[in-house]
């Protein structure tokens, strides 16, 4: 099945008039002359999930907000905190048309009584917030907006794009997940609570008490912007039951092409690694695929599976924000194992003790076995099937359940090469960095270096404290 160009243009759109021409602003203008619960039926009609990871039905969401919000503050936020290893599909979707994401956040904010649009994004986004900001403008001078939009910046950290932690950088404070979920509290409604921690002044389950908010991930947005522009049978024209519409995936790892491309749900994850990929690097093989950091291993043996939430979760992995990084039979699954471990090890903020004591724990008895370390424990085989047990316990968001997925698929995969490791008949391995895409340049994937300095603690200056981030900040 070949690639797409819903939603991800073949060539950038530079100015609203442009966007305008091309009908862009129509289903904005739908939007405004319907009942708002009847542009949330529009939107559960069209089976649309979330493409930020979780693939959470959008109408479902927005009901929900809907019916909690009629006597509070509601916002709608859009989630551009893109961090996830072997993701680039929102910055693309920025660069090529930031005009549609406006649009779907616009009809958002109108289907749930909305008066507040924001659109967060990391502060080392240049390219985006360029792009972001005359958007924004030009909107504001057609007339095309009737409540707040801004552009909020953020932290770095991976937990920047865990919904609940967003919320929590938009109203000043670190990236720190909440345990109660937007629709029960969202953005304070102009209060100054800088200073109170993350599980203070939670919403309680009655009205009346507090803010709510909608999060949705940009490629959400620009889908929502085609629904309402092109209607609920035209978007459920390509994609499956479960889940219609198309991706937009991003390829990297052992390929000779890495690049961001939309497909039809559905395709087979072999096509897109053909048609995007360009299938396996001369005499290597294709042995599997991780979804970023949030997901178990897809072994090539399964890769006739169709890019659908359901299929990839039958296989027991993970469809994801449809960031794969490929592996091959050149591949040190130790290496990158611990790579994997190394990442979550230093992005978990420490709210949840067995996720940054057991997540780190994880990731130093990985990197003793890619070193081919001969003085390992004996039992550390027993040793990590115990951490990757209790890693998760009592975690507030799904950073540490990752080791328990991605981290311990990997591990179970690589058993070979982590026996050749520990009795030294493999030569010790090279630090296989994961960490967040920054650019693709010429078919090659620029991963963030800058990763290589940043200790557990948050720091950057090459000596860690020990402390977690959460005590510190």
């Amino acid at each position: 099945m070949p690639r797409l160009n819903r939603i991800l243009r073949p060539d950038a759109v530079k100015t609203l008039d442009e966007y305008l021409a091309m009908g862009g602003g129509e289903g904005l203008k739908l939007a405004s002359d319907m009942d708002p619960l009847e542009i949330i039926a529009m939107i559960e009609a069209s089976g649309l999930r979330g493409r930020g990871g979780a693939g959470f039905p959008t109408g479902t969401k927005w009901r929900t907000v809907a019916e909690m919000s009629t006597d509070r503050p509601v916002s709608v936020v859009v989630n551009g905190a893109e961090g996830e290893p072997g993701t680039f599909k929102d910055r693309t979707l920025l660069d090529n048309d930031p005009f549609q994401v406006i649009e779907g956040a616009l009809i958002t904010a109108r289907a749930v009584g909305a008066t507040d649009v924001v659109i967060a994004v990391k502060e080392q986004f240049d390219e985006q917030i360029a792009r972001l900001r005359p958007a924004i403008a030009a909107f504001e001078a057609y007339g095309l907006e009737d409540v707040e939009l801004r552009v909020v910046t953020g932290p770095s950290s991976y937990l920047y794009g865990e919904e609940s932690a967003l919320l929590e950088v938009v109203e000043g404070r670190p990236p720190l997940p909440r345990v109660t979920p937007p629709y029960r509290r969202g953005l304070a409604d102009g209060a100054d609570v800088r200073n109170e921690a993350s599980e203070v002044a939670l919403a309680g389950e009655t009205s009346g008490a507090g803010s709510t908010a909608v999060v949705n991930n940009v490629e959400t947005m620009a889908n929502v912007t085609y629904i309402l522009t092109h209607g609920v049978d035209e978007f459920r024209s390509v994609g499956t039951d479960a889940t219609p519409g198309t991706a937009i995936c991003t390829i990297s790892g052992a390929v000779p092409h890495h690049g961001v491309a939309e497909f039809a749900m559905g395709t087979p994850f072999w096509n897109v690694l053909d048609e995007l990929g360009g299938g396996a690097v001369d005499d290597h093989t294709v042995i599997g695929a991780i979804s970023g950091t949030a997901n178990a291993v897809l072994t090539a043996d399964r890769f006739d599976t169709g890019l659908c939430f359901d299929a990839f979760a039958d296989t027991g992995s993970g469809l994801g924000s449809a960031g794969f990084i490929v592996l091959d039979d050149h591949t040190d699954l130790a290496a990158t194992a611990h790579g994997v471990a190394r990442f979550l090890a230093i992005e978990s903020c420490g709210q949840c003790q067995p996720c940054k004591d057991d997540g780190g724990a994880i990731a130093d008895r990985l990197d003793v076995i890619r070193k081919s370390d001969r003085t390992a424990p004996a039992d550390i085989d027993n040793e990590l099937e115990s951490l990757f047990g209790t890693v998760a316990d009592g975690a507030r968001c799904g950073l540490a359940s990752q080791h328990q997925s991605a981290v311990a698929s990997l591990y179970a995969l690589a058993c070979t090469a982590t026996g050749s490791h520990l009795s030294g008949e493999l030569a010790p391995a090279g630090l296989e960095l994961i960490a967040p895409i920054v650019d693709i340049i010429d078919g090659v994937a620029q991963v963030d270096g800058r990763h290589l300095d940043k200790q557990r603690d948050w720091s950057t200056d090459g000596e860690d404290s020990t402390t977690a981030p959460v005590d510190l900040l």
